[in-house]
């Protein structure tokens, strides 16, 4: 016997969202943070680095060098994206603009395929609201389009989803290919052929991105739902099962063909995982979603004993725990916790039905309150910089960011204006009486998180992009070596900040010491760790220049160095 829907909705609570509100909302979250920024510090850098030497011919496409050393993060296909886009756009554009291109693409994706999973979820016979005696509840379609636009709603206020989804790196490409082998578990029944496409890119991705082995899982997953499902709902279970077999199948031969294929399993107890911060990261990391969709498995407890009649639960809860088990038993972290906020903002989509007026007018009360809080003080943080009132915020940045100089650009202004007016439109409508609509407890969260995004990447944009660049460290070491100088060798450096000098100056460099024997480059620039392991004798033949702190860590020094006659 199945038991009863905890989900009780009225035809008039499920309007949907207006297409252009909710396709500005997500333009203007992708945009932010990818248009107008240096390239970032580390993992940003360094796969920028990987691309320009794939692109330029330096490198094999199978095995990624720069200057010798491969890559730390794992995976092939984000470096190919970013290569595949320099050698076909013109050369003219910007390089570090151009590599993003295709990463728009993929978080557009990802935000399109979270839709389209919990609109198939919620078209399911398990999900359904409850039947009124006389009518009047909402009807299946109408019902799984609101429920999905809450779900993209809940995913795009996820705290942790805007910093990692808008970078060139693994992360973005593996939380695209989640999403859509998410969405193909999902649509088999209402849409097999896109499903199945989205199938064996979704899996051939993950293994290509660096994650083959939570691929498997997800595939395995999935060929659980498959199987699971009735007759009448999904007549070619098996042959289903059999091609999600063959994708996984084609996605770890090609991750084993390229030598991607690694578990990289950590013992968290033994490697000193730090379980506090673990702890904290679980819970900012997917607020607010998370508490939402804790409430789904709460109220949805009964339909959880079935999890064959209801996938709606039982999918998004299988996408969760991988993701969450790949967090605590590998050192990727918040990477691998950035791979479940599908699965989250999903469960949280089927709370909405089941929520009261008042838990509901919580939520508003506190995330307007947060935003309107965070808001403010980006505001009155740019103003103190800019016009040097009040002092103290001044203050504090130019402590932190040694040598920051701020300037205005109009049209950065204009769009924190015009977003933020946005903000003050949708509290003004949150708070007026007004038809419901069960995506309504999401809206501004979501919007507020937006705001907040739009303002940092605006306003905040110099300020971080001096802190998080390698810009004004690479400009301050060019300062000590002469214009007239082509050829500076390094001793130490990262894959990240080879990459930042090769783009940032137009030196030719060369890894390592000068051979005595040698004519090699007259400059060198060395990290102090690489610099104190040298012999003395080789040592002895250069003389230090200038010992060059990075502007917003005074620990983190670069030796430039310059040969004796």
């Amino acid at each position: 016997m199945n038991p009863p829907s905890p989900a009780i909705v009225a035809q008039n609570a499920v309007r949907s969202l207006p297409r252009w509100i909710m396709l500005l909302l997500c333009a203007a979250y992708v945009l932010a943070g990818f248009v107008g920024r240096e390239p970032w510090r580390d993992v940003d850098m360094a796969a920028f680095g990987y691309m320009q030497t794939l692109a330029h011919g330096e490198a094999s496409w199978t095995l990624p060098l720069l200057d010798g050393l491969r890559p730390e993060a794992p995976g092939l296909l984000q470096y190919w994206l970013g290569a595949v886009a320099l050698k076909l756009l013109p050369a003219g554009m910007p390089a570090d603009l151009v590599v993003r291109l295709p990463f728009i693409l993929l978080l557009g994706l990802a935000l399109l395929c979270t839709w389209q999973a919990v609109f198939s979820l919620a078209r399911t016979p398990g999900a359904q609201p409850v039947a009124f005696a006389f009518g009047g509840e909402a009807s299946p379609t109408d019902y799984a389009r609101a429920l999905a636009d809450g779900g993209l709603l809940a995913l795009l206020a996820c705290l942790g989803l805007a910093q990692l989804a808008h970078e060139t790196s693994h992360t973005l490409v593996q939380l695209s290919a989640v999403c859509a082998v998410f969405f193909a578990a999902a649509a088999m029944a209402w849409q097999p052929k896109l499903a199945a496409v989205a199938a064996l890119l979704g899996l051939l991705a993950m293994a290509l991105g660096g994650a083959p082995a939570m691929a498997m899982l997800l595939g395995a997953g999935a060929i659980t739902v498959a199987l699971s499902a009735s007759q009448p709902r999904l007549p070619h279970r098996y042959s289903w099962a059999a091609w999600w077999l063959l994708c996984m199948a084609i996605a770890a031969l090609s991750a084993w063909m390229l030598g991607q294929w690694g578990y990289r399993l950590i013992n968290p107890w033994q490697q000193g995982k730090d379980w506090q911060s673990t702890v904290r990261m679980l819970m900012w990391f997917s607020w607010p979603a998370w508490l939402l969709a804790v409430w789904a498995l709460w109220r949805w407890r009964l339909q959880l004993r079935q999890p064959a009649r209801h996938p709606h639960l039982a999918w998004p809860l299988w996408l969760w725990a991988v993701a969450l088990f790949c967090t605590i038993f590998t050192l990727e972290g918040d990477r691998a916790l950035i791979l479940s906020l599908p699965a989250v903002a999903a469960l949280a989509a089927f709370a909405l039905p089941t929520f009261k007026r008042s838990l509901g007018a919580l939520i508003d009360w506190l995330t307007l309150f947060f935003f309107t809080i965070s808001a403010i003080t980006i505001w009155v943080v740019w103003i103190s910089v800019q016009t040097g009132f009040p002092a103290k915020p001044a203050e504090n940045v130019q402590r932190l960011a040694v040598g920051f100089e701020p300037s205005f650009a109009l049209f950065p202004f204009c769009v924190a204006v015009v977003a933020t007016i946005a903000w003050l439109l949708l509290v003004t409508w949150r708070t007026r009486r007004h038809r419901a609509a069960i995506w309504k407890s999401l809206a501004v969260p979501a919007g507020g998180t937006v705001l907040g995004w739009v303002l940092l990447m605006t306003l905040w944009l110099p300020m971080l992009d001096y802190a998080r660049s390698y810009a004004p460290h690479v400009a301050a070491v060019a300062h000590w070596v002469p214009r007239d100088v082509q050829c500076v060798s390094t001793l130490g450096f990262s894959q990240a900040q080879t990459a930042a000098f090769r783009f940032h100056t137009n030196w030719h460099l060369e890894r390592g010491l000068p051979r005595a024997t040698t004519a090699g480059c007259q400059w060198l620039v060395a990290t102090p760790a690489a610099w104190s392991a040298i012999d003395t004798a080789p040592a002895a033949q250069w003389e230090l220049v200038q010992a060059v702190a990075r502007p917003t860590d005074r620990k983190d020094h670069l030796l430039v160095l310059r040969q004796r006659p």
